[in-house]
């Protein structure tokens, strides 16, 4: 059993997610679940509702319709830092990190909400061994980090607020494949060591390959769902997004 919670309980539950910007309609509908301990990925073309569907999870905007559970809690209308403070934390697409502040200045204001100067210093100490690279770059700005780096530093950011449901919004995106191959290791390290993971990932032959459970979205809709090996397999999938 993890220190997060049982393995496999329902950790997060979506149901019937809409999401509008203005007149248009992003999301029609989507449910899902992903259990406790488990990476769940969502792949789907531009456009598909991923990055939506994360940030409503996430809190960054408010659903029209629906709700989402955490951990048996309905916080379908709470605020970004309500739920950061539950353990739902977001890393963006485009890593977002603050150019003109230094690797450990960014890290410490992923663990505002640490109240604990000792705790503090353990995050640190665990991002630091995750991420090697970030220690030896401590007091460099992030403008200087390459890409791969600032992605490094953007997981590394959340992972300071002691997530406990990690969404990744595409961290393979722009990277070069050893890079690539670096992050994906990172998240099943991380998912090994317990937390649980939503992963929206542009690269389905990596994603799938890692998942316990994936979604595949269409304009808003779940349009498949299986588990990462059973969807790698599927004709349409493999057709769609997969090149084969």
């Amino acid at each position: 059993m993890s220190a997060r919670g049982p393995r496999d309980e329902i950790a997060l539950l979506v149901e019937n997610l809409t999401v509008h910007y203005g007149p248009i309609q992003a999301l029609h509908g989507v449910s899902l679940r992903v259990r406790q301990g488990r990476i769940v990925v969502l792949i789907g073309a531009n456009g598909a509702g991923k990055s939506s569907t994360l940030s409503a999870i996430a809190g960054a905007i408010r659903p029209s319709g629906g709700r989402v559970v955490f951990q048996g809690e309905d916080v379908t209308n709470e605020r970004a830092p309500q739920k950061v403070a539950r353990g739902i934390v977001l890393v963006p697409e485009g890593r977002k990190i603050f150019a003109n502040l230094t690797v450990r200045e960014n890290l410490e204001l992923g663990g505002y909400l640490q109240r604990s100067a000792v705790r503090m210093r353990e995050r640190l100490g665990h991002v630091y061994a995750l991420f090697p690279r970030l220690a030896e770059r401590e007091n460099q700005l992030g403008a200087t980090l390459s890409g791969g780096e600032q992605q490094m530093l953007s997981m590394g950011r959340a992972l300071m607020s002691e997530a406990r449901l990690l969404l990744l919004d595409e961290p393979s995106l722009g990277l070069a494949p050893n890079l690539v191959s670096e992050i994906f290791a990172r998240i099943e390290q991380l998912n090994q060591e317990g937390l649980t993971i939503l992963l929206v990932e542009q690269n389905a032959h990596k994603a799938l390959a890692i998942a316990d459970w994936a979604y595949v979205l269409e304009t808003g809709r779940v349009l498949a769902e299986g588990t990462g090996a059973q969807l790698q397999a599927d004709a349409k999938v493999k057709q769609a997004y997969l090149g084969v």
